[in-house]
């Protein structure tokens, strides 16, 4: 028994995978998955385990900031190995006895999906064997409208997420289709954005005569994108 989970080989979805499809009981009801969520893009997340301090920061931080994804259609669903009595009990002492950085009274609206067979853990490589055999890591998937996997970012155990990062990342990934643009280091809306590479020299030494691109050498060329502009595209509320 030992030797065969030794030798377990763990799949991993990969950026550009359809997101595996499940179906699991949450704390807000049953969720066929993605299918509930076609149109929305969706941050899939897993957790250790109820009742553990850096997974309670995290789900009061994401709570408190559901709103805000949602203004950029984007939906949260989370995920740990534990029962859904436990899930509901967890959430329950949050709201009623736990504050963190000024936030209380904290009440989780999104779904946490109950995987005590491991099954949706396993689906989407959550299980780390060598961090632990029997908690999920820190897992985020990002996944588009269409239920394709976009970014994915693992974290160990025992370090909690970013979530400035999280949402610069649904941002970001949304400003890129909109514009048909890279974004670049640390970027955030405002900043400039990179112009794909030009796909001929004609092209190029047009780029680099052209006023609105600002272009360093052929390679690497940049342009002013207005954060009004890609906010109100990207929060659509244009």
């Amino acid at each position: 028994m030992e030797q065969n989970q030794e030798n377990e080989v763990i799949s991993m979805p990969r950026i550009g995978d359809a997101a595996p499809k499940f179906k699991a009981v949450t704390t807000q009801g049953d969720i066929n998955f993605p299918a509930d969520y076609e149109g929305s893009w969706v941050i899939l997340f897993s957790h250790p385990a109820d009742f553990t301090p850096v997974c309670t920061s995290e789900f009061m931080t994401f709570a408190s900031m559901e709103e805000k994804f949602a203004e950029a259609n984007c939906k949260l669903v989370g995920l740990s190995i534990d029962g859904l009595y436990s899930h509901i009990a967890w959430l329950r002492t949050i709201k009623e006895k736990i504050e963190y950085k000024g936030m209380k009274n904290i009440e989780v609206n999104f779904p946490l999906i109950e995987d005590i067979t491991m099954e949706v853990a396993k689906k989407y490589g959550m299980i780390q064997p060598n961090e632990d055999t029997t908690k999920a890591v820190r897992a985020v998937f990002f996944i588009d409208p269409k239920g394709m996997i976009r970014t994915i970012i693992y974290y160990p155990l025992s370090l909690g997420r970013n979530f400035d990062e999280l949402y610069r990342v649904i941002i970001a990934l949304q400003a890129a289709d909109e514009f048909d643009v890279a974004t670049p280091a640390d970027w955030r809306p405002g900043d400039d954005v990179i112009v794909g590479p030009a796909g001929s020299c004609g092209t190029a030494k047009d780029r680099m005569e052209d006023g609105d691109i600002d272009c360093k050498d052929w390679f690497f060329c940049t342009k002013k994108l207005d954060k009004d502009t890609v906010l109100d595209r990207v929060l659509r509320k244009k």
